[in-house]
């Protein structure tokens, strides 16, 4: 039975809800998506299939989905976050979110299970928001439902669009429905980004806050380190292009100014919501990246395709920056065999990198989904016998690096420590390879100093295995009063007596 709320914009309907009575966290995948779309969530959980599709393998091992959004909210000005979930995840999320730089407060609207099942939770993040909407401190307030709220159905879509002139967003995202972090930085993105249209589409919206290039703008698509785009808008002069904002955005009015461009780069090709938003508004979208030579080159002309750049304009722009790519790829190079593995969209960019450096890179993984954006550059990397794996597993990406026994590992955290126990160097993909530079003659070097003083580490990890051989496994694994002793002849008698039994029962059986 439907229930009715009277709004201050007016009566609505809310959706009918399910029975989520003991439902947890905990309850599992199939019956958290099994009661959210009971609740009414069913179109927002078909979009987001629709959007970050899973297979060959099913959701990869990664952090909590909502740490991604979580990020691209605290990162902009004037944003206000507030998040609904259970404690422990909300405890969670902020933690790692500050640890990794947010410096803003995080909302929480806490619940119960009476609140949660009767609908006062609802009211109650409703009354946070109207207390919170002060256009003197916030453009927009970021209302997120984690696992427990979007399988109960709380309908954060009947929230105002707006309070006092402050934008309400209201999203989901659960671990069930959006499978990594990165691309629920998309669900945030696209959500603002159509919200942002429509404003657009009423009338004239806020001009950006530094000053705009006269020249037609590529609106780049995807994180990057500061020099990226500083970087990019150098590669696009002699076209007569400038570099546009980057989105994720880091304060509401570039979100208009990243519509007011010639074409969009998908520098990460996993923002499938952002993408559906910046073409409906009928703009060209260009996969890949001006990442090492030939990315660069083929990048350049595409963007200058996508913007109506005549060819000569193309070539000159490839002429001025082609040398001093190649000179920076010459004069560091890459030697070593090196597999490549993460969650954060740029693997394949960084693998063309190192095979450009002079690199063997035989397998690349990433959590993301395939993507037509990033097809030039698997295809790029396949024709050179790199095996590249979407949607990797852990056991994918620890399975390739034991078969290909690298030089190096770069890849997650537990990746990173199965090849440590092997004696095998390895570097942690997101914190030391992709925040640094990877676009133009910056990035052609970026990596070497890193990389190489990781291969030069092969023989420290052999003395440490050789030192420590044996310290916590078998009999030495554990906690321990007194320095354990093997007992080998123990194991050969249980062994003979487990023999004998087995062979015991084999004749009563006959």
């Amino acid at each position: 039975m439907a229930t009715t709320l009277i709004d201050r914009n007016g009566p609505v309907t809310e959706a009918p809800k399910a029975d989520v009575s003991g439902l947890s966290c905990h309850a599992g995948k199939d019956e958290l998506n099994k009661a959210a779309r009971a609740a009414g969530k069913s179109e927002a959980l078909e979009q987001y299939a629709r959007d970050y599709p899973l297979g060959p393998h099913d959701q990869p091992q990664s952090m909590c989905p909502a740490f991604g959004s979580l990020r691209v909210g605290l990162r902009m000005r004037r944003t206000a976050t507030i998040l609904s979930g259970s404690a422990c995840c909300v405890y969670g999320l902020t933690f790692t979110s500050h640890f990794y730089g947010a410096r803003r407060s995080v909302g929480y609207v806490p619940f119960n299970s009476e609140t949660l099942v009767t609908g006062k939770l609802f009211e109650d993040i409703r009354e946070a928001v109207y207390k919170l909407a002060k256009p003197e401190d916030y453009d927009a307030i970021v209302i997120t439902n984690l696992c427990v709220p979007t399988a109960s159905g709380v309908p954060l879509q009947l929230l105002p669009k707006e309070i006092n002139g402050v934008r309400i967003i209201g999203i989901d995202v659960p671990g069930f429905g959006v499978p990594t972090h990165a691309e629920a930085k998309d669900v945030l993105a696209g959500a603002m980004l159509k919200y942002a249209a429509s404003e657009i589409r009423q009338g004239p919206v806020a001009a950006p806050r530094t000053s705009r290039s006269a020249r037609p703008a590529v609106t780049l698509l995807g994180e990057m380190v500061p020099a990226d785009p500083v970087g990019i808008g150098r590669m696009l002069e002699p076209m007569g292009l400038a570099a546009g904002p980057v989105v994720p955005t880091r304060e509401w009015r570039e979100l208009f100014a990243a519509f007011d461009c010639a074409a969009v780069a998908a520098i990460h090709p996993f923002y499938t919501s952002a993408v559906r938003e910046f073409e409906a508004a009928g703009r060209s979208v260009v996969g890949s990246a001006p990442v090492g030579h030939d990315g660069t080159a083929d990048w350049l002309a595409a963007i200058g395709q996508a913007c109506n750049v005549g060819a000569e304009k193309i070539a000159a722009a490839q002429n001025a920056i082609l040398p001093a790519i190649r000179g920076a790829l010459a004069a560091k190079p890459i030697k070593g065999r090196i597999t490549v593995s993460g969650y954060e969209g740029s693997e394949l960019l960084v693998a063309r990198l190192l095979i450009e450096s002079g690199a063997e890179v035989p397998y690349v993984g990433s959590a993301c989904p395939r993507t037509r954006w990033s097809d030039a550059d698997r295809a790029w990397l396949e024709a050179r016998g790199v095996t590249v794996q979407f949607r990797a597993s852990l056991e994918n990406d620890i399975a390739a690096m034991i078969d290909a026994r690298p030089d190096l590992a770069i890849g997650t955290t537990p990746v990173v420590q199965k090849a440590k126990q092997l004696s095998i160097p390895s570097l942690y993909f997101t914190n030391l390879i992709s925040a640094r530079p990877l676009m133009g003659p910056a990035g052609a070097g970026s990596l070497a100093q890193v990389i190489n003083a990781a291969l030069a580490n092969k023989h420290r990890f052999d003395t440490m295995t050789e030192f420590f051989a044996g310290v916590g496994e078998g009999h030495a694994a554990g906690i321990w009063e007194d320095t354990p002793v093997d007992r080998p002849e123990f194991r050969k008698k249980y062994a003979g007596m487990l023999a004998a039994r087995a062979k015991a029962e084999e004749a009563v059986g006959t």
